[in-house]
């Protein structure tokens, strides 16, 4: 069940509130003679996704639609009829309707938004089969008041580096606000603008590239339905786009929500679907990052043989990457990333001689600190394994530095898991570390 962010657009532009509508939906069925005892709980139902009964939802339309003086449709509110095939060549026009509702929803907080789990079976996989199968979308030109200019998405592929750069520095949790404030006030009214089909496509491939940082970022902030969303979205563009390497791109970031959540199936699905569909589009580095998370659900699963394959294509895959020869989005598929992933997957196959060895050669190559955390995190827990105690506790002090000022869940929850471990251990050479730790974790977000 999906929050119906297009209702509560509607309900905000109207300037209702939820015990009004509920209200005047009362007052309205009695009108036709039906006793209605709506109360605003109800409302609130509706828009964390329920449907409502019988003639309900053509009661919102009349009495939503005399509101704003306009003919509102039940597409128009998010209550089309149900069960009805979601199907890629719906028009783009309500794509962006339905997008941008999302993000308005998100900016202003609404808790049925932010707090909606992810979907899980065929709603998450629904997505990705549209992106991969036809149809493809023909034209993608639209007429608006604004017509739209090479300069404004040079504008919005500047702002999706300044935002994964600030991600990257500051965390998600701090980033998000930012990057949504921007999705609302500088993309949606250009998704609404006027662009010939060669111009939109270049638009919808920018706009692509920044709601997948809003994912990230939502992702690192623990909203994950609403990150999930976000990727959806992301994919959605990027078919509008024609560019199969940025769904590529998107998928990725699925399949390393899906191992988060410990759906390695899925994971394991999406990443072929990726590396399938994008076919010669896809470039080294995302192909290596792709076989890499592979490689670590196959090691989740039990399956070695698949892992062990995955792992020699990722790193057949990162021996071509060639620096500026790769998408903007594909720059954090850095050197020694590979390594870290092989790593975590050896880790999980009990081979800790080969997962040290690669999370050792991962920390000594340059990255930017976030990435740095999760190397150096995943160098402690082998150290751990392994009895290195001394090893382990100092590189955990560093791994802590470095996070300091970042404002990230998973960096939080990378930092809760090395301090258990290094509890665990009862060393005297960790216990500096733990208690370091400790104190970063009391610093609240």
């Amino acid at each position: 069940m999906e929050p119906n962010t297009l209702l509560d657009s509607v309900l905000d532009e109207a300037g209702i509130s939820h015990a009004g509508l509920a209200a005047h939906i009362n007052e309205a069925g009695r009108a036709r003679g039906m006793k209605l005892r709506y109360e605003h709980t109800a409302v609130a139902r509706w828009l964390k996704g329920q449907r409502p009964r019988g003639q309900v939802p053509d009661l919102i339309c009349e009495v939503l639609g005399e509101r704003l003086h306009r003919a509102l449709t039940l597409d128009d509110i998010g209550l089309g009829t149900p069960g009805s095939p979601r199907a890629p060549a719906t028009p783009l026009s309500g794509f962006v309707e339905r997008a941008t509702a999302l993000w308005r929803s998100d900016e202003q907080q609404r808790p049925h938004v932010v707090a909606a789990p992810a979907v899980t079976g065929t709603p998450a996989v629904i997505p990705v089969w549209e992106w991969e199968n036809p149809p493809e979308d023909s034209d993608v030109s639209r007429r608006g008041l604004t017509r739209v200019s090479m300069a404004d998405i040079d504008m919005l592929r500047a702002a999706r580096a300044h935002y994964e750069q600030l991600y990257r520095k500051a965390g998600g949790v701090a980033t998000r606000a930012r990057v949504v404030g921007f999705l609302n006030a500088e993309t949606a009214p250009l998704l609404r603008g006027s662009y010939p089909d060669a111009t939109g496509r270049q638009l919808h491939r920018a706009t692509g590239g920044l709601v997948a940082i809003a994912g990230i970022c939502a992702y690192d902030s623990d909203a994950h339905g609403l990150a999930q969303r976000y990727f959806h979205q992301a994919l959605r563009l990027a078919k509008a786009s024609g560019d199969r390497g940025l769904g590529a791109y998107v998928i990725a970031l699925l399949v390393n929500q899906s191992l988060f959540m410990k759906e390695y199936r899925q994971a394991v699905a999406f990443a072929e679907s990726a590396l399938r569909a994008s076919g010669s589009h896809i470039t080294p580095a995302l192909a290596a990052d792709l076989y890499a998370m592979q490689a670590k659900a196959y090691a989740r699963l039990g399956d070695g043989a698949g892992a062990l394959s995955c792992i020699r294509r990722a790193e057949t895959a990162a021996d071509r990457i060639r620096p500026g020869q790769e998408p903007d989005e594909t720059g954090y598929v850095q050197p020694g990333l590979v390594n870290v992933q092989v790593a975590e997957a050896l880790l999980s196959l009990g081979d800790l001689g080969g997962a040290r060895e690669h999370a050792t050669a991962a920390v000594g190559t340059p990255a930017h600190d976030r990435g740095r955390v999760h190397r150096l995190a995943m160098l402690t827990h082998i150290a751990l394994r392994q009895g290195d105690a001394d090893r382990a506790g100092a590189t955990a002090v560093e791994m802590t530095e470095r996070a300091r000022g970042m404002e990230s869940r998973r960096l939080r929850d990378r930092l809760r898991a090395v301090r258990e471990h290094l509890a665990e251990s009862g060393s005297a050479a960790t216990a500096e570390a733990a208690e370091l730790i400790d104190g970063a974790l009391r610093v609240p977000l």
